[in-house]
């Protein structure tokens, strides 16, 4: 460790944030709590107020955006995560519609200010470099634009190679804190996930450079692409799925157009076993969220194969995918980079896949979207559209063709609906089309 890092405690480090200022949060696993903490106590005592912090998704709590904070702490994250879902949705923290390939471009254009980032990174190395592991996205950019850094060095966390890295000098504030990153676990896939991830996996071709999200529904994808050769990964984030495919050698990145036999991704997201997979590995590459989700770097890989989800989709090939109504539930994230991307790529299919139904059993898929319902995915972006009950290629089809393909694969029981709500705004010739159109 190089010698002329100087240590202090979270509560002394957080002594420079003043009344006004504006926080940036390391993302995901990465976020520096035993500082969130240190900051929460000086609002409590009314040391500072009208503090703007900005974040990606976190794991773990967020107590910055209790409501009880109000006036002391606005949070405007860049994606609504589970954990500040709720004090979103009732105001007290706020959402930044952005496309995840810009949030970097935030803070670098200077749209956004960034007085102090909030970092964690790994120990530094006999050349003063330390590693911010698991979290680069946006974060990297915080760090070229902030008046001041803190860093808590955690033994913890992954030395990661790639765009990960920063020299201690580039650093104002360490502390020392090796509290293990917070982990996220994922349910087996269901019946109806395991479904969807067939219908997924017959798209992916051997050879072709994945992007997808976490959840049941990419588990259920990976688990299906065992028999398959030479696929690559430059993908926003992945997690456990990935791992069995990288050991048998499914996942080698040998048909990689850029970044050959690497692995790109811009920040993690699982069990230990996926940190401890990234510590020290060349064959991950942990990059800037501009590099990582540009749709024209992206497409410079052939067969980008990207498969994202959705909240509801309309006949039409509408897709939203952030809010429930007028309700925010997730973000923009990085779905429209990918699918554009995958859409520009030499032999690129874009696929959205979910659910026919809700829990409750309502469809998914609507004549319309509800009201106040976001489009993060146009219908001229969208490709392919999966359910459990089958995959169809919605590119090219005319708005008629294609509300017979999307209710082709929605849930039986919604299907005549569906087709009654297509007549009512097509008009008689919709019939001619229902008989022509192939599923």
């Amino acid at each position: 460790m190089s010698s002329n890092i100087k240590f202090t405690t979270p509560e002394e480090a957080v002594k420079v944030i003043k009344s006004g200022d504006h926080v940036h949060l390391s993302s995901v696993a990465s976020a520096p709590q035993c500082l969130i903490k240190a900051m929460c106590a000086r609002g409590e005592n009314g040391e500072i107020k009208d503090v703007h912090i900005y974040h990606l998704h976190t794991e773990g709590p967020a107590p910055y955006a209790d409501p009880k904070f109000e006036g002391v702490f606005q949070l405007d994250s860049f994606f609504v995560g589970g954990n500040v879902r709720k004090v979103t949705q009732s105001g007290y923290a706020d959402y930044i519609p952005v496309f995840l390939s810009e949030t970097q471009k935030l803070y670098r254009s200077g749209v956004l200010p960034c007085n102090v980032a909030m970092i964690q990174v790994s120990t530094p190395d006999k050349h003063g470099y330390v590693s911010l592991g698991t979290s680069v996205d946006a974060t990297l950019a915080a760090v070229e634009c902030a008046e001041t850094v803190i860093a808590v060095v955690n033994k913890y966390v992954p030395r990661a190679f790639g765009d990960a890295f920063i020299h201690s000098s580039c650093i104002d504030m360490f502390v020392q804190d090796d509290t293990p990153l917070e982990e996220a676990h994922f349910t087996t896939p269901n019946d109806v996930e395991v479904a969807i991830g067939k219908y997924c996996a017959e798209l992916v071709e051997d050879g072709a450079c994945l992007q997808m999200g976490i959840g049941a529904i990419p588990n259920a994808v990976l688990a299906q692409l065992t028999n398959h050769k030479n696929l690559g990964i430059h993908t926003e984030m992945f997690a456990d799925g990935v791992l069995p495919l990288v050991e048998s050698g499914v996942i080698n990145g040998m048909n990689k157009t850029i970044d050959k036999g690497k692995m790109v991704s811009t920040f993690l997201m699982g069990s230990q076993a996926v940190y401890d997979f990234i510590d020290d590995n060349p064959g991950v590459a942990m990059m800037d969220v501009g590099y990582t989700n540009d749709p024209f770097i992206i497409s410079r890989n052939e067969k980008v194969t990207a498969i994202n989800s959705a909240l509801q989709v309309d006949i039409t090939g509408q897709i939203c995918a952030d809010s429930l109504g007028t309700t925010f539930y997730s973000g923009v994230g990085g779905q429209v980079d990918f699918i554009y991307g995958a859409s520009l790529s030499k032999g690129g299919k874009a696929i959205i896949a979910m659910p026919s139904v809700t829990n409750k059993g309502l469809s998914k898929i609507a004549p319309v979207l509800n009201s106040g319902a976001g489009v993060v995915t146009t219908r001229s972006h969208v490709h392919y559209f999966v359910t459990e009950f089958g995959a169809v290629d919605l590119y090219g089809k005319s708005l008629q063709e294609r509300a017979r393909l999307i209710t082709s694969v929605a849930h039986p029981d919604h299907r005549e609906s569906l087709d009654k709500a297509s007549f009512e705004r097509f008009g008689p010739h919709f019939q001619y089309i229902k008989m022509k159109t192939k599923i």
